[in-house]
């Protein structure tokens, strides 16, 4: 079972840490001010923003990228198509930038995260594949002793399988409390959720993680 959350607790002791990419990736997404969509590179550059605005989206994507690049990974985005996801997220809100409300930034970008991850799931009926894991590998230690990568890879397997058995909304509160050590009235903020119904969800989103880490945890024993 997962740990209570802290301040930005990771799953060390069972389930893998979600880590983000280092400064290569931010200076990508940053860069989403002169670049096109990412989307299509056939798409009209991206609108001149004012000075203030540009200030704005600056502070927006240094203090929400680990956080959104996490939040995709978690919310099932592939690890090789996280960088490209997070930079269409930033993309979104620089587009949308005057619209989203001063103090509500976060919110927005959770919740087109949420919207571009669900479209990844639909569109890449995937299996777990090595350059996932490889993808995983280099956001992580550069020399890893081999056991604890065969470890780590088959934790990360196993959550991803698991996560992916939850419904969107239970694993989106999932994600926030248990890996993101968001408490719920922060999550209930975030998410423009009363906080009755995101007690609700993480009490389903718990029993049914747990069911689901018992049942592998019984057909391995079985193999054994």
């Amino acid at each position: 079972m997962i740990n209570e959350p802290g301040n930005g607790h990771s799953e060390d002791g069972g389930m893998i840490s979600m880590v983000a990419p280092g400064g290569a990736g931010q200076a990508g997404t940053l860069g989403v001010l002169e670049s096109e969509s990412p989307e299509s590179s056939g798409a009209r550059a991206a609108p001149a923003l004012s000075r203030a605005d540009a200030t704005r989206f600056r502070t927006m994507v240094d203090s929400n990228f680990d956080f959104i690049w996490r939040s995709l990974r978690g919310l099932g985005v592939p690890a090789s198509s996280i960088d490209d996801a997070a930079q269409q997220v930033f993309w979104t809100a620089s587009q949308k930038l005057s619209t989203i409300a001063v103090g509500s930034e976060r919110s927005f970008l959770f919740a087109t995260a949420r919207g571009i991850a669900s479209n990844a799931r639909r569109s890449q009926h995937r299996s777990r594949e090595l350059l996932d894991d490889e993808a995983i590998a280099s956001h992580v230690d550069r020399a890893p002793d081999p056991e604890q990568v065969a470890a780590s890879r088959e934790a990360r397997r196993l959550l991803d399988r698991i996560l992916d058995g939850l419904s969107e909304d239970l694993r989106a509160v999932f994600l926030l409390y248990e890996l993101e050590g968001q408490t719920m009235a922060e999550i209930a903020s975030l998410l423009g959720t009363p906080m009755g119904t995101v007690a609700s969800r993480l009490r389903r989103a718990r029993e049914e993680f747990q069911n689901a880490a018992r049942r592998y945890q019984a057909g391995s024993g079985s193999r054994t």
